[in-house]
């Protein structure tokens, strides 16, 4: 368990001084010390000739660096920037990332240990070293993300106008609704659970909101108290509005479920002595995996599969930091854990579902201004979008300019008696998507329809198989792509007959084909009826629908074939251009960058002397800044309003400038184990539209943060320059005007 040993507070609003002007040292924000003790290792200065790039103190760890993400994600609630309700929300997406990290990436280490696998990777760290230290931050992360909540963000929002009441300050009014509404709404469908021989201890859906019950006296079968177990009933929303009525003049309340259950828990043990109520919640491994030796039908293998994810084995317990240590100590034998599994938190163990509320909340004066999302000029007019494309290729950048377009060709194409074939693929899309709904259409109208549905999309599974069963059922034929490699691709292939000759059109794009996400990820969405590409679109859906080998590419690169050796020989040529004494420079705008060769051909480019500018959202195991190996590569990560998702390359070449759009990160997974595209802007006004965006993110100083030489990040401030955010430059550029 982490040390609890007092410590003077800092305060949560005031900065350390800054390093150097226009940057800021975010307080209360320790990086998680990725490659170094915890005495501190600073990276090797290596000459060029002596450096050796598979050198471990040259890589951050993934996971750290991942953490590290989430914690700029928290930084976010701190940012005054913000909208007050926008600070929330950040906070509650801090709690569902984290969520999904100790599901997926601490579940997975936790197994390797398990296994007595201590090997390490690329960084030099142990899969139980690098557990270590994730709990360590995660729990420093976990206290100051709910003092942000109780000391910062709720007495902010009370003073707008909004309150969440506690038990004790339920007037005699709420009081009695809150027993109308717990005799109504919970009485009826929770279950309580003692806990004896007859008795064990219940299995507990993964994530689900419990409470353990102290209890003392007999009850009817004359059994002496003991312990129970209260489920929350997952039926039931986690906070819950109170009547405008019985609300004070000016203010809108809330209450949570958690303390509507703790208020009446002795109600639901009748004749017995309520000693202790505490909520807890555990977190479970929910890592899917489907070996295709053993699989003759992924959809049913899933199927399997997500009702395991629910009950999978624990890798962290929660429990308000009013539990005594008896029963945190139980409650940890149970679910086998260890101290250092266990986090106490002041405040409900189940922030992620306050998100429900806000949605309902309308107070549009604490939120981001709406926006709408522009069109390129080609597609203001009236007439076919069939005609524009072939026309032009056309690139949209969502969310700033919209997603609709998409959609729109789609739905003209299902009703276009000219229109023959449609293939799509699709990843995450929705359970009510526009897109599936043409595709049904076009089915149903006689078209052939192939559709390429990823199953394994994470966390999506489900939705994907009931959109596959429908798609079957409008007579669409369904592949699920190839077994050992995930369909990661965003292609749209269709073709149209047009006088006499079957004319091809396709989509490319960086992002899914979800229109929700489309107006909160930041994406790239080329159209083109470009003869080229829209070929090796039709060879790549080939090759997912058939068998045979692989088919030659003319434009594209595709993983898992041709992406990763065609980045790096980019990179390489751009290196050989600087050796050559020529100006040399690469940006790369992703969402993570792992893959060791990647990284080693981005050292080497480096000490050619190649200009390397890196946006990297997330985890980034390359190390900047180190004397001989990295010194010219500088890494940003922005985060904003909308989460950055375009994956973009430029590459200078020379004057013969050349930008790629791609579905891939820079991550082993993407080049190798999936089904990825990589496609060219080959129109030139395109190709230096998107570099004018990507130099755009290089000079953001409000959103923009810098990674350091020792793994910290450091945010970068307008000092007395003026202030610019990449996304608000964006968003005036490219949307509607109001």
């Amino acid at each position: 368990m982490e040390d609890r040993s007092p410590e003077p507070e800092t305060p949560l609003t005031e900065p350390r001084p800054a390093e150097t002007p226009g940057e800021e040292v975010v307080p209360e924000a320790p990086a998680p010390r990725l490659n170094q003790t915890r005495t501190g290792i600073k990276p090797k200065a290596l000459p060029e000739a002596e450096a050796d790039l598979a050198d471990p103190s040259l890589y951050f760890n993934r996971e750290l660096s991942h953490l590290q993400f989430n914690i700029r994600v928290l930084e976010q609630a701190l940012d005054e920037a913000h909208p007050l309700l926008n600070r929330l929300m950040f906070l509650l997406i801090f709690s569902s990332n984290l969520d999904e990290f100790f599901e997926i990436r601490v579940a997975g280490l936790k197994h390797r240990v398990a296994l007595g696998d201590d090997s390490t990777d690329i960084d030099g760290r142990s899969p139980s070293s690098v557990l270590a230290e994730i709990s360590q931050t995660a729990h420093e992360q976990i206290e100051r993300q709910y003092r942000i909540l109780n000391e910062l963000l709720l007495p902010a929002l009370e003073e707008r106008g909004l309150r969440f009441r506690r038990r004790s300050e339920w007037t005699r009014a709420q009081r009695d609704w809150v027993r109308g509404y717990f005799d109504d709404e919970i009485m009826p469908v929770i279950s309580p659970i003692g806990l004896d021989p007859s008795h064990p201890f219940p299995r507990l859906v993964n994530k689900s909101l419990n409470f353990i019950v102290q209890l003392e006296g007999k009850d009817a079968f004359g059994r002496e108290g003991g312990l129970a177990i209260l489920p929350a009933p997952r039926s039931l929303p986690r906070v819950i509005a109170l009547p405008a009525e019985l609300c004070e003049e000016g203010f809108s309340e809330a209450v949570f479920l958690s303390s509507m259950i703790h208020a009446h828990a002795e109600e639901l043990f009748p004749g017995m002595t309520v000693r202790g109520c505490y909520q807890f919640r555990l977190t479970r491994n929910a890592d899917m995996t489907v070996d295709p030796e053993e699989v003759s039908d992924l959809a049913s293998a899933l199927r399997g599969e997500l009702l395991a994810r629910r009950y999978g084995s624990g890798v962290r317990l929660e429990v308000v930091d009013t539990c005594p240590d008896e029963l945190a100590a139980f409650l940890l034998r149970e679910f086998a854990l260890t101290a250092d599994d266990l986090y106490r938190v002041n405040g409900p163990v189940n922030l992620t579902r306050m998100m429900a509320l806000l949605g309902d909340l309308e107070r549009p004066e604490l939120l981001y201004r709406p926006f709408t999302p522009g069109l390129p000029k080609s597609l203001r007019k009236d007439g076919s979008l069939f005609n524009a494309i072939a026309a032009e290729d056309i690139l949209l950048h969502h969310p700033f300019q919209a997603f609709s377009p998409v959609e729109e060709l789609l739905a003209e194409a299902a009703r276009d008696p000219s229109v023959l074939a449609i293939k799509q693929t699709l990843y995450r899309t929705g359970a009510d998507s526009p897109i599936v709904n043409s595709l049904v259409e076009a089915a149903r109208g006689g078209k052939e329809v192939t559709v390429v549905i990823e199953l394994r999309a994470r966390f999506d599974e489900a939705d994907n198989l009931a959109l596959a069963s429908r798609l079957q059922e409008s007579g669409a034929i369904v592949i699920y792509g190839v077994m050992a490699y995930k369909t990661h691709a965003k292609m749209m292939h269709i073709v149209r007959r047009e006088r006499g000759r079957l004319r091809h059109y396709a989509h490319l794009g960086t992002g899914n084909y979800h229109s929700k996400t489309a107006k909160l990820y930041t994406d790239y969405s080329l159209l083109t009826a470009n003869a080229a590409l829209c070929e090796d679109v039709h060879q790549v859906f080939q090759q997912l629908s058939g068998m045979g080998r692989a088919r030659h590419i003319e434009t594209l690169l595709h993983a898992p074939f041709t992406l990763h050796d065609g980045m790096v020989a980019m990179i390489e040529r751009e290196a050989e251009h600087a050796r050559k004494g020529r100006r040399a420079h690469l940006i790369i705008k992703c969402n993570s960058l792992t893959e060791p060769k990647l990284i080693q051909a981005l050292y080497r480019a480096s000490r050619a002397g190649v200009e390397c500018d890196l946006i990297i959202r997330g985890m980034c195991c390359l190390r900047p800044g180190i004397s001989g190996v990295s010194e010219t590569i500088r890494v940003r990560s922005i985060i904003g309003r909308f989460l950055e998702h375009t994956r973009v390359f430029y590459f200078q070449n020379n004057g013969k400038a050349e930008v790629w759009g791609s579905s891939a990160d820079f991550m082993s997974r993407n080049m190798f184990h999936r089904v990825e595209t990589c496609f060219p802007l080959l129109d030139r006004k395109l190709a230096a539209r998107v570099r004018k965006d990507l130099e755009t993110y290089l000079v953001d100083n409000c959103q923009s943060w810098r990674l350091q030489p020792d793994g910290r990040y450091i945010k970068q401030l307008p000092g007395d320059a003026a202030p610019i955010s990449a996304q608000e430059t964006l968003l005036y550029a490219y949307a509607a005007k109001a």
